[in-house]
């Protein structure tokens, strides 16, 4: 089985076990970067343990700098 969800509003396909970390990595963002599901920021010391569900929404952000 697989699950459908978003990341910074592009679909993708996913096991159905997957967590946080799993499109993270799919995803292919390197470090420094905040994580939010469904508009609520994740540490990242949970994004291995946060599982996903049928249509979640993952916004992954990363810092700008300069002035």
């Amino acid at each position: 089985m697989t699950i459908d969800i978003l990341i910074n509003a592009k679909p993708y396909t996913l096991p159905a076990n997957s967590t946080l970390a799993t499109a993270i990595e799919l995803y292919g963002i390197t470090p420094p970067f905040a994580a939010a599901l469904n508009e609520t920021f994740v540490p990242k010391a949970l994004y291995a343990s946060t599982p996903l569900q049928e249509t979640d929404q993952i916004e992954l952000i990363t810092p700008i700098t300069g002035g």
